[in-house]
């Protein structure tokens, strides 16, 4: 047993521990969870107990999900199952649903209200689509309106969503919540949009709940040995549309895809891997196919490739594209750790765990094989290795030892670790109980929900040029609480205007509620860490775009991205300070505002010089011309700009104005050559001439 030198090595995790969590990769900001002494003193007082220790007596109520547990409930949910009144039928057909019917066969009422429900969702999805319809919307809600009254939880769910964002339906938030509340019951998504609803007010007790049935659901879609793959994109890098980054998700129709798979085709064993990737996640803008996953891993594995048969293993144990068979689950994980893939350790120790293709369960083997990840800094191995110190599965139970393994797991982004911190800080079993840091941790597994594939549907519609179905699909992960949703619903209303298919309380939206709406959408992106939402609340106040000009709230918005280093907020609130916009007349604060944006960001070299040129001539010439000629370029600068978008920038204006141009300066170097030619003339005509008299 190697367990001392994990405690040695974990003892460190006591004076101070920094975790950076990656939640989604690109799906959220960056989220640093620091852990200090405060949070750590309980694990070596904490009595060797695990979480879920049946004291009926208790007030905390902790999940139930156990990954080692003898049920085999958890191993064989669906996706479906998972998130029931899934929008999968309308979007993958082929993919969730036996019936070659694309709705329920009508039998009773519950199918009747199903059958609304999908029919009108598909309405809703069509009406923006193809030059948007509000006669299909108003169709579309009143069914889904219809279902939901007669308690259709999916339904209610649906007809939040449209009371929330304004719809067809008279905005009100109460109203949403009053339906989410109801649909939660039997819809997640519902679930997730009242969690996020606490979330923002603090509310974290009730968050908390909410959160961790949403994160137990979310782990039990992970797989065995391999972390969730997740690529959600930001469709746009600031102001601009994010166009390398979309390249590369256009799916088979990406270059980098067709060079893959013909490089798989001419016998490739890691290009075979890479298109099984491609199938079995759907990433890039694949849709997602097991059946091909299967195929091309296999090709892979027979060629020798150790991380394709790890997830044969996987799809075996699964039943992913696949009929079950845990017997060939080992077999494929043995080969992959016998080729020093050791992540695959982790599948061979989890089935000894449950007993699943060997004769027995082994606890002493599965521990080794943990080890054996472990030692390889393999962040699943540490999580499986505390989980069993955990559950008392092998050894003695330790909550200490767990901990600093989960500890270590999460420091390298594994989010089932995430999972059990949370219940650490949710219970204070472990660590020290705190519902703030326990809510952040649910969110950030939660969010890794098979509710996804929202983000995956919008992204293709997008890449399709439906924009009105990615808003949308957009839209309705933005409730579920999503920054970068929030972010790329915004940029859609902003960038396309009248072509986002926005639905207002009574057809296409009007300029006012479309700026609203991405007002509000902004805003609680930049709630979530997203600076250049939090510049555009500034900007938007500032300027009084689809709100009240308010400086104080400009203001408010600009010291919020400040705070993430943010180069332009840092300008901003130097120029609101040197004009006493917002906040205090103060040019000494002015300067160093200024100086910290070029600290941050070189590229702000030339305004920042400008600026503090601004500020030296207010400093030495107060009461001089220039002060108020410098005032004046703010109002001079819009009529300038439109005086070039108008003429010069005209087609016909522009044409005549670069031959004007083109002329001038043909005339200017001609000119200029002639003055050349008389000056040489004129210095040839001053020189001396030789006196003949000097010439014998």
């Amino acid at each position: 047993m190697r367990r001392r030198g994990y405690e040695f090595r974990n003892k460190l995790t006591l004076l101070f521990f920094f975790i950076s969590l990656f939640p989604l990769s690109t799906f959220a900001r960056q989220f640093v969870l620091v852990l200090s002494k405060e949070d750590l003193e309980d694990i070596g007082t904490t009595p060797s107990t695990s979480i879920d220790d049946g004291d009926s007596s208790s007030t905390t109520t902790t999940t139930e999900w156990d990954e080692f547990s003898d049920s085999e409930e958890s191993d064989n949910k669906t996706e479906d199952q998972l998130d029931p009144g899934s929008w999968r039928l309308i979007f993958e057909p082929d993919s969730s649903f036996s019936s070659s019917s694309n709705y329920p066969v009508l039998t009773n009422n519950t199918n009747l209200d199903e059958s609304r429900y999908y029919s009108g969702v598909r309405k809703m999805i069509a009406a923006v689509s193809s030059g948007g319809d509000p006669r299909l919307m108003d169709e579309a809600a009143t069914e889904i309106e219809e279902a939901a009254i007669d308690g259709y939880p999916h339904a209610q769910s649906v007809l939040g969503f449209l009371f929330g964002t304004g719809q067809l339906k008279e905005k009100s938030s109460a109203k949403a919540f009053l339906h989410h509340h109801f649909a939660s019951q039997g819809n997640m998504q519902s679930k997730m949009a009242l969690a996020y609803t606490y979330y923002r007010q603090n509310m974290h007790e009730k968050a908390v709940k909410l959160y961790a049935e949403l994160a137990e659901a979310a782990v039990s879609s992970f797989l065995i040995s391999k972390d969730p793959v997740l690529e959600p994109v930001r469709i746009h890098s600031g102001t601009e549309e994010n166009s390398e980054g979309l390249r590369k998700s256009r799916g088979e129709d990406n270059e980098d895809f067709q060079i893959t798979e013909y490089q798989a085709q001419k016998g490739n064993a890691g290009a075979m891997y890479k298109m099984g990737i491609f199938y079995y996640f759907g990433v890039r803008g694949v849709r997602r196919n097991h059946a091909k996953a299967f195929s091309w891993f296999l090709k892979a594995a027979e060629k020798g490739e150790p991380h394709s048969m790890e997830l044969l293993g996987e799809m075996y144990a699964r039943g992913a594209g696949v009929e079950r068979n845990y017997t060939k689950a080992l077999g494929w994980l043995t080969l992959a750790s016998k080729q020093q893939h050791f992540s695959a350790y982790n599948g061979l120790g989890y089935m000894y765990v449950k007993g699943y293709g060997v004769e027995k369960k082994n606890y002493t083997k599965a521990m080794e094989y943990f080890e054996k990840a472990a030692e390889n800094e393999d962040a699943v191995g540490h999580y499986n290795l505390g989980l069993l110190y955990l559950k008392g599965i092998g050894v003695k139970k330790d909550v200490r030892i767990a901990c600093s393994f989960f500890i270590t797991a999460a420091s390298a982004g594994q989010p089932k670790a995430f999972f059990q911190l949370a219940k650490m800080f949710h219970t204070g079993i472990g660590l020290k109980k705190n519902l703030g840091k326990a809510t952040q941790l649910y969110k950030v597994v939660a969010e890794r929900g098979p509710w996804t594939y929202l983000s995956r549907w919008a992204l293709e519609s997008y890449l399709k040029g439906e924009v009105g179905k990615a808003f949308i699909l957009y839209s309705r992960m933005a409730e579920l609480g999503y920054e970068i949703a929030q972010s790329n619903a915004a940029w859609i209303l902003d960038k396309y205007g009248e072509r986002s298919m926005c639905m207002g309380e009574s057809g296409f939206c009007t300029d006012t509620e479309r700026h609203q709406r991405a007002h509000a959408l902004w805003w609680q992106a930049s709630e979530q860490g997203n600076e250049h939402a939090a510049i555009l609340i500034g900007d938007a106040y500032y300027y009084g775009r689809g709100t009240e000009r308010d400086y104080d709230r400009a203001a408010e918005a600009y010291m919020h991205a400040r705070s993430q280093a943010n180069a332009q907020a840092m300008f901003n609130l130097g120029y609101m300070h040197e004009h006493g916009e917002g906040v205090p007349f103060d040019l000494h604060l002015a300067k160093r505002y200024y100086d910290q944006a070029l600290l941050t960001d070189p590229a702000a070299k030339l305004p920042v010089t400008l600026a503090l040129m601004s500020l030296w001539i207010r400093t030495n010439y107060a009461d001089s011309f220039m002060v108020d000629l410098i005032d004046s370029l703010p109002e001079v600068y819009p009529k300038v700009g439109a005086w070039v978008e108008d003429f010069v920038l005209d087609e016909g204006n522009a044409t005549i104005l670069t031959l004007c141009v083109c002329l001038l300066t043909v005339l200017y170097f001609r000119e200029r050559q002639r003055r050349n030619a008389a000056a040489a003339a004129a210095d040839v005509a001053l020189q001396p001439q030789p006196n003949h008299h000097d010439i014998h």
